[in-house]
């Protein structure tokens, strides 16, 4: 069934997270916010467009009988939404591809470099596995080929698609050092990744790896892996993502290196930019002009300049923009309540998240043998100078 276009007024539902929404959506009508997890049926009484984050499940029970057309989710991942129900129904649908993945990236690298401090390694000697090359995973691998490491990819669809240099899972699980998971959550297919790693894969990692994942939680079945974390105390898990979040196993948070309540994509930048790209959407199934740069959404940043001497740590930037154990503390500090407040509480901290900057936000001068390795961790506007400045 083809979508039916809409003209202003409209009534826009959006999900209250969402930034910039009034810059954004406004003029195009009336725009009411609510609490994205709880969103019901009731809720979509006259509304004519939904925009939601990935807490809110978008499927016939909610939408059925509803008067919305347009379907908007400011995310990467869209297993949240039935989208063969909103092609049936006639029901315009856009995702936001990418809007987050440096945001993520910027986590992925910040984490692995506090678990190779930890560990006595270097990060650039380790060998990285990256399962799912997509918007997260592509440009993960091209700031770690950058800083020197050796990769393997896993991406069967590409494989099949592109050809090419590609590794197996089990080659993957067998030669990293460490494995990142930013895969999608899919249930069916010869693709599946919902629980595709289970007990039997889980045991093949090789002697003192790492897991990180910060795709999806179900991608990971939290049983095998506190069984498996129990087995095997040489293996690290740093985890972003949680399967049936917000409820998490307290087993599986003890055995975590580094524990977040998924948040790895949740910069300014990364959140802005979803908001803006439903907006460019929007108006384009409109057929309306949309002129609105993105640059007009963002602060300045709170640090925008900082000075490197030549012999400072190259992670000293990192973390001045973002500390994980930070988030690590917060969410370990709900498991003294309940389990129903600590559902609470593991919203409440997404909801309430700070605000958080990206790598590139920060301009930074230093020592020219400096540049390569802050170009490759992601700091774009890292310059060379020879001035003395006061450090910050």
């Amino acid at each position: 069934m083809e979508a039916r276009l809409l003209t202003p007024p409209l009534k826009i539902l959006a999900d209250e997270n969402l930034p910039g929404l009034q810059s954004l959506f406004a003029e195009l009508g009336e725009l009411v916010t609510a609490p994205g997890r709880h969103l019901g049926a009731a809720d979509l009484h006259g509304v004519d467009v939904l925009l939601v984050r990935s807490v809110t499940q978008v499927r016939a029970e909610l939408l059925q009988g509803s008067s919305v057309r347009f379907v908007g989710t400011a995310t990467i991942g869209t297993d949240h939404v039935d989208q063969a129900y909103l092609a049936e129904q006639g029901i315009a649908f856009h995702s936001a591809p990418g809007c987050n993945a440096e945001a993520v990236v910027d986590y992925t690298l910040n984490c692995l470099w506090q678990w190779c401090q930890a560990t006595g390694r270097d990060l650039a000697q380790q060998r990285v596995g990256i399962l799912g090359v997509g918007n997260v995973g592509s440009r993960l691998a091209q700031r770690l080929q950058a800083l020197g490491c050796e990769l393997g990819l896993c991406d069967p669809p590409r494989q099949r698609r592109e050809g090419g240099d590609w590794q197996s899972l089990a080659e993957i699980l067998r030669e990293s050092d460490i494995v990142c998971l930013h895969t999608p959550l899919t249930r069916e297919g010869e693709d599946a990744t919902w629980h595709l790693f289970d007990e039997a894969t889980l045991l093949q990692l090789r002697p003192g790896a790492c897991v990180l994942n910060a795709g999806r939680g179900a991608v990971i079945s939290a049983e095998a892996m506190v069984k498996v974390a129990t087995a095997r105390p040489d293996l690290s898990w740093i985890l972003d993502v949680w399967e049936q979040e917000p409820q998490i196993d307290p087993q599986l948070l003890s055995h975590a290196f580094i524990a977040t309540p998924h948040i790895a994509g949740y910069s300014l930048e990364g959140k802005v930019r979803g908001s803006w790209m439903l907006a460019q959407a929007l108006y384009a199934w409109l057929g309306l002009p949309f002129n609105q740069p993105l640059s007009s959404l963002l602060p300045e940043p709170a640090v925008a300049a900082v000075h490197l001497n030549a012999d400072a740590d190259p992670s000293l930037p990192m973390r001045l923009i973002y500390d994980p154990f930070q988030d690590d503390r917060a969410l370990r500090a709900l498991f003294t309540r309940s389990p129903e407040e600590r559902a609470l509480g593991f919203d409440r901290l997404r909801r309430e998240y700070p605000v958080r900057r990206e790598f590139s936000s920060l301009t930074l001068s230093c020592a020219t043998n400096q540049l390569p390795r802050l170009h490759a961790l992601g700091f774009s506007q890292a310059v060379s100078s020879a001035v003395k400045r006061v450090d910050v």
